[in-house]
This record gives structure tokens, C-alpha cells and sequence, in this order.
């Protein structure tokens, strides 16, 4: 089984910079409370990073 990661947005992204606005849309979450799955891989992981303080991560067997 492959481990996925399940992504839920809990903090608005007001009031940050652009980029880490635009991290959230490229994640594919679309508002807040809303969760994505992803494959775990290091691209992914560096996206986290950038917002991990607007995030909640989980990991996931699917």
C-alpha cells in the first residue's frame, strides 16, 4: 500500500504573502476545512513546509 497524505487547510491564508496563497491553490485546496489526498514525495513535502502553519497533516494508507 502506498502512504498518501490527507491535507485540511484550518487557518485562513489572509493576511500572508502571495505565494503561500498560492501554494494553497496549487495544493488543490479550494477553501477552508477543505482536504486534499497527495501522494507522499518530496515535492509535495516542500510544498507543506511553506504552509505548514495554515495546514493540518495527516498520513493515510489507502
Amino acid at each position: 500500500m502506498a502512504k498518501e497524505l490527507k491535507i485540511t487547510q484550518i487557518k485562513s491564508a489572509i493576511d500572508f504573502e502571495r505565494s503561500q496563497k498560492e501554494t494553497i491553490r496549487a495544493l488543490g485546496i479550494k477553501k477552508l476545512y477543505h482536504s486534499v489526498f497527495h501522494k507522499d514525495n518530496p515535492q509535495i513535502r516542500g510544498m507543506i513546509q511553506k504552509v505548514i502553519h495554515l495546514l493540518k497533516v495527516e498520513e493515510v494508507e489507502r
